[in-house]
C-alpha cells in the first residue's frame, strides 16, 4: 500500500487543511495518508487550541488514515529540529512519500536553495553571522543571508514559514538517507500566520483562532471556514472540558513558575539563553497578562516564536539536560489513531516498522515518552473544574481512536 506522509498541528483542521489532504493523496498516488502531528504543546510555542485526541478525531473524519504523535522534545522545537522527528517517524512508518503545504509550490527551488548553500556555505555562516551580530534573529539572520547570496528572480523566499519547514523537511530526508520523496502544494488563499479571512472558505488556523477568543467570538461564525466534524468537534470539546486552551489560560502557572524560580533555576531551562533569565523575571513582577508579558519581553533578536517556546519550557519544567540528550531522531511511535485502512496498513506492515509501535502506556517507559506525559498532564491544568481530571488521565486511558 503506497503511503503519503503529512506533518501537522491542526489547530484546528480547516478547509485548506482538507484541501492539502486531498492534494497529498493526489499527488502521491496514495491510497494511505500518515500523519505526524504535533502533541499539546507545538511549534510556534503554544498550547493547542482542544487536546491531541480531539485533533486526531478530526484529522480521521477528514482524510488521515494513520495519526502519529509527533514527540515534545521535537515539537516544540526550531524548525530544524522538528523536521528531523518528523521525517524519522514518516521513514520508520514506511511512507513513501512526503507532501508539504509551501508558499513556493515548486519542489526544484527548494533542491536549487539546499545546492546553493551548500556550494556555499561558509560565505553563507559569515553572512548569517554578521546579521546576527546586528540584532536580528536567526531565522531573519538565515533569510537576509540567502538573498544576499543569490538575488535571482526565482529565489526560493526562506522568510516563510511554510517553505522554511520544507526546506528543513528535505535537508532531514537527505541527512537521514530517508527512502522518502518530498512532494509539496501550493498553500491555498490564506498565509500561515494570516490573522485576517482570506476568501469566504479558506482561513489560516491563525485566524479562526483569533476569531474565537476575540470578544464577539461565536464559534457559528466560523463554520464555513471548516469541515462539518471541526465544527461538531469543536463544540463537543467546550461543552466537555469548558473552554479552548490558550496562553492566558497558563498565564498564572507560568507566572508562578517564573516568580518562583531564581535567575540560576531559570537559565537551566531549554531556551532560556544569554541573559534572558533575568528578563523573564522583571517583566512577571509587572505584568497581568501573558500578551502584556510578551510585549515587554519581545526584542528584535529574539522572534515572537523563540520566545513563546521558552514559555513553554519553563512552564513544563524542560531543562537543557532533558533536551540536549535526544538524538535527532524519535525513538517510537505514539499512534493516537487510525481508521480501518490504517489498521490494515498496520498489520500488514507491522514487521517492517523501523521504530517500536506504542499504542499503550502502561507497559512502556522512556526519558523521551516522559517529556510528553508530562506536558501533558500541565496542558490538563487549563481545563475547568472536574474536567481537568478527565483531560488528565485520557494521556493514560485513552486508547488510539479507532475508525470505521
Amino acid at each position: 500500500m503506497n503511503a503519503v506522509g503529512v506533518v501537522v498541528e491542526y489547530n484546528p483542521f480547516h478547509n485548506g487543511h482538507a484541501f492539502h489532504l486531498q492534494e497529498a493523496k493526489k499527488s502521491a498516488d496514495a491510497e494511505i495518508v500518515i500523519a505526524v502531528m504535533s502533541g499539546n504543546f507545538l511549534q510556534r510555542g503554544e498550547p493547542a487550541l482542544v487536546s491531541k485526541w480531539k485533533r486526531t478525531e478530526m484529522a480521521l473524519k477528514a482524510g488521515a488514515d494513520i495519526v502519529f504523535e509527533l514527540p515534545y522534545a521535537f515539537a516544540t522545537q526550531q524548525a530544524n529540529s522538528f523536521a528531523s522527528g518528523a521525517v524519522s517517524i514518516l521513514d520508520a512508518a514506511g511512507c513513501d512519500s512526503l507532501c508539504f503545504g509551501s508558499e513556493s509550490g515548486d519542489i526544484e527551488s527548494f533542491y536549487r536553495a539546499i545546492s546553493y548553500i551548500e556550494t556555499n556555505n561558509e560565505h553563507y555562516q559569515r553572512q548569517v553571522k554578521s546579521y546576527l551580530e546586528l540584532g536580528n534573529s536567526y531565522p531573519k539572520a538565515s533569510s537576509l543571508a540567502f538573498h544576499d547570496l543569490n538575488r535571482e528572480k526565482d529565489l526560493l523566499d526562506l522568510s516563510k514559514p511554510n517553505n522554511i519547514l520544507g526546506f528543513q523537511y528535505i535537508k532531514a530526508i537527505q541527512k537521514q538517507d530517508a527512502s522518502i520523496q518530498p512532494l509539496t502544494v501550493s498553500r491555498k488563499s490564506a498565509d500561515y500566520h494570516d490573522a485576517h479571512f482570506a476568501s469566504e472558505t479558506i482561513a489560516s488556523a491563525t485566524s479562526i483562532r483569533k476569531a474565537l477568543f476575540s470578544e464577539e467570538g461565536n464559534i457559528a461564525d466560523l463554520k464555513q471556514y471548516m469541515p462539518e466534524t471541526t465544527y461538531q468537534a469543536l463544540l463537543n470539546y467546550r461543552q466537555e472540558f469548558g473552554l479552548f486552551h490558550q496562553w492566558e489560560t497558563y498565564w498564572p502557572y507560568l507566572r508562578y513558575r517564573i516568580l518562583h524560580s531564581t535567575s540560576k533555576e531559570l537559565s537551566f531551562i531549554y531556551d532560556v539563553e544569554e541573559g534572558l533569565e533575568n528578563r523573564l523575571a522583571a517583566a512577571a513582577l509587572v505584568s497581568n497578562s501573558f500578551d502584556e508579558f510578551m510585549k515587554k519581553i519581545k526584542t528584535k533578536r529574539y522572534t515572537w516564536t523563540r520566545l513563546q517556546r521558552a514559555c513553554v519550557h519553563i512552564l513544563t519544567n524542560t531543562r537543557k539536560n532533558e533536551m540536549d540528550k535526544h538524538e535527532e531522531k524519535a525513538a517510537y511511535l505514539r499512534l493516537l489513531g487510525m481508521t480501518s485502512n490504517g489498521r490494515v496498513y498496520l498489520n500488514k506492515n507491522k514487521s517492517q516498522l523501523q521504530l517500536p509501535l506504542i499504542s499503550k502506556l502502561s507497559s512502556v517507559q522512556g526519558e523521551l515518552l516522559a517529556l510528553d506525559i508530562k506536558a501533558s498532564r500541565i496542558y490538563s491544568m487549563g481545563a475547568i473544574g472536574s474536567a481537568q481530571q478527565r483531560l488528565l488521565e485520557l494521556e493514560f486511558k485513552q486508547p488510539p481512536i479507532f475508525l470505521d
